[in-house]
C-alpha cells in the first residue's frame, strides 16, 4: 500500500505538479481598494506644494492661519506707517518753529534795518553839517542789526545732510544773499564818504549819498525783499498740508478694526464661543489708538489752523506794511535831497501809505478772534493819519521854498515832526508784528506738543494688537489637530 502511494507521488512530481493544501486569497474588493490607495498616495506625492497649500487653505485651520497672518502683518505695517507719518508731521512742526520761522524773522528784520539805515543816513545828511548823535546812533544800530540778521538769514530751512541737493529756490536765495553780502559794505563805504564830504562842506557829498541811496533802493532792498518773500513762502507751504487731518492713517486703522470685528464673528460661528480674548484685546488696543489719533490729530490740526489764520497771515501782511513804511520814509527823506523829483516822490509816498492803510483795514476785517487786537490796529491807523498830516505840512513848506522849515519837520523831534509820526507808525507795526509772531509760535508749539508721542504710542498699541491676535487664534488652530 505504501509502495503504491510512493509511486503515485513520484509520478505527479515528475509531471511538474505538486498537490498542496488549498490557501485562502484576499477578496477582490480589498485588492482594488489597496490599489486605489496606492495610486492616490502616488498622485498626492506628485502634486506641487502650491496645490497642497491651496487644498489646505480651504479648510478651517487653513483659513484661521491665513487670517492670523494677514491681521498680524496688517497691524505691524499700519503701526509702522502711522508712526512714520506722524513723526514726519512732528518734525515738520519742530522745524517750522526752530528753523523756518526764525529765518523769515531774520529776513524781515534785515529788510527793515537796511531801510532804517538808509532813511537815517538821508536824514543825517539833510540835517546839515554835523549830524546829531541820535541820528548817528540810529544809523549805526540799524546797520549792525542788518549785519547780524544777514548772518542769521544765510541758514537753510532744510535739515543738513549728505543727500541734500540745492534746488532752484536755494540757488535764488544764495544769489540774493551774495548780492546783500557784497553790496552792503559798498553802501556803507559810500555813506562814510558822503558824511566826510558833508562835514567838510564839499558839494560832492550829495553825489555820494545819491549813489549810495540808489544802490540801496535799486539793488540791496529788492534782494532783501525777495529773500523775505521766499522765507515767508517756506512757512506757508508746510501749513497747507499740516492743516489737513492725517486721513491716510485713519483709513488703514478703520479697515483693520473692521477686519477684526468680522474675524470675531467668524470665530463665534465656527467655535460656538461668543468672544475670543485675544481678538477682544486687539480690538481694544487698536480702538484706543484710533481714538488717541483722532483726538491728538484734530487738536493739532486746529492749532495749526489757528497759527495760520491768527499768526502767519496777519504776520505776513503786517510785515509787508512795515516794509512799505520804510519805503515811504525813504521817499520822504529823499524829497529834500532830490529836489527836482518832488512829484514822483510825493506820488510814491501817497501810494505807499495808501497801501499801508489798506493792509491794516484788511487785517481788521479778515480777523475774527485773531491775536492782533483792534486797539493795536487802531494805533497803527491813527499814527498813519498823523504821518500823512505832517508830511502834507512838509510838502507845503517845500513848495514855498522854505527848505529849512521842511528839513526841521522831517528830521526834527518836535510834536508836529514827520520823524515822530513815522516812528509812531513803525513802533505800532512792530508791536502788532510781535504779537502775531508770538501767537504763531505758541500755536505751532501747541500743535507739536499735542501730536507729540502719538506716533510711538500707536506703534506700540499696534504691536500689542498683533501679539494679541496671535495669542487668540493659535489655540483655536491647535484644536483641529
Amino acid at each position: 500500500m505504501t509502495g503504491d502511494a510512493s509511486s503515485v507521488r513520484t509520478a505527479l512530481t515528475r509531471g511538474g505538479r505538486m498537490i498542496r493544501p488549498a490557501q485562502s486569497s484576499p477578496p477582490i474588493r480589498q485588492v482594488l481598494a489597496d490599489r486605489r490607495e496606492l495610486v492616490a498616495t502616488a498622485r498626492e506625492r506628485a502634486q506641487s506644494p502650491f496645490q497642497t497649500l491651496r487644498h489646505y487653505s480651504v479648510t478651517t485651520p487653513g483659513k484661521l492661519i491665513i487670517i492670523c497672518v494677514i491681521l498680524f502683518l496688517g497691524c505691524v505695517t499700519t503701526g509702522l506707517y502711522a508712526s512714520t507719518v506722524l513723526e514726519d508731521r512732528t518734525q515738520t512742526l519742530q522745524r517750522l518753529i526752530d528753523r523756518t520761522e526764525p529765518l523769515a524773522e531774520a529776513a524781515q528784520v534785515l529788510y527793515s534795518s537796511l531801510s532804517i539805515a538808509d532813511a537815517s543816513a538821508n536824514a543825517a545828511f539833510i540835517s546839515g553839517g554835523l549830524e546829531t548823535p541820535e541820528l548817528r546812533q540810529r544809523y549805526s544800530d540799524a546797520l549792525a542789526t542788518a549785519a547780524s540778521s544777514l548772518i542769521l538769514a544765510t541758514g537753510t530751512s532744510s535739515e543738513p545732510g549728505p543727500g541734500m541737493t540745492e534746488d532752484a529756490t536755494e540757488r535764488a536765495l544764495s544769489s540774493d544773499l551774495d548780492t546783500l553780502s557784497t553790496s552792503i559794505p559798498v553802501y556803507s563805504g559810500l555813506i562814510e564818504t558822503a558824511r566826510t564830504n558833508n562835514r567838510l562842506g564839499n558839494p560832492v557829498g550829495s553825489a555820494y549819498l545819491g549813489q549810495a541811496s540808489s544802490l540801496m533802493q535799486d539793488k540791496i532792498l529788492p534782494a532783501a525783499q525777495r529773500l523775505y518773500e521766499r522765507r515767508s513762502m517756506a512757512i506757508a507751504d508746510p501749513q497747507h498740508s499740516l492743516t489737513r487731518p492725517p486721513w491716510t492713517v485713519y483709513i488703514p486703522l478703520l479697515l483693520l478694526l473692521t477686519a477684526m470685528v468680522l474675524t470675531s464673528r467668524y470665530l463665534a460661528r465656527r467655535t460656538r464661543r461668543r468672544f475670543n480674548i485675544g481678538l477682544v484685546a486687539a480690538i481694544g488696543a487698536l480702538f484706543l489708538g484710533t481714538v488717541w489719533l483722532l483726538a491728538s490729530g484734530l487738536m493739532s490740526v486746529a492749532a495749526t489752523s489757528n497759527a495760520r489764520t491768527d499768526g502767519a497771515d496777519p504776520l505776513r501782511e503786517l510785515t509787508a506794511a512795515r516794509i512799505l513804511t520804510q519805503q515811504a520814509r525813504s521817499a520822504e527823506t529823499l524829497s529834500l535831497i532830490r529836489r527836482g523829483d518832488q512829484g514822483g516822490l510825493e506820488r510814491t509816498f501817497a501810494a505807499t501809505t495808501a497801501k499801508i492803510g489798506g493792509i491794516v483795514d484788511d487785517v481788521r476785517t479778515s480777523k475774527e478772534t485773531g491775536s492782533v487786537s483792534a486797539e493795536q490796529l487802531d494805533t497803527v491807523s491813527s499814527a498813519l493819519a498823523e504821518w500823512r498830516r505832517t508830511d502834507a505840512g512838509v510838502r507845503r513848506y517845500i513848495q514855498t521854498g522854505n527848505f529849512d522849515r521842511a528839513r526841521q519837520l522831517t528830521v526834527g523831534d518836535g510834536l508836529n515832526s514827520s520823524a515822530r509820526a513815522y516812528t509812531a507808525v513803525d513802533s505800532a507795526l512792530v508791536d502788532a508784528i510781535t504779537t502775531a509772531r508770538t501767537s504763531f509760535r505758541d500755536d505751532i508749539n501747541t500743535a507739536q506738543r499735542v501730536l507729540g508721542f502719538t506716533g510711538t504710542g500707536i506703534l506700540l498699541l499696534a504691536v500689542l494688537a498683533a501679539v494679541a491676535i496671535v495669542g487668540g487664534l493659535v489655540p483655536r488652530i491647535r484644536e483641529y489637530r
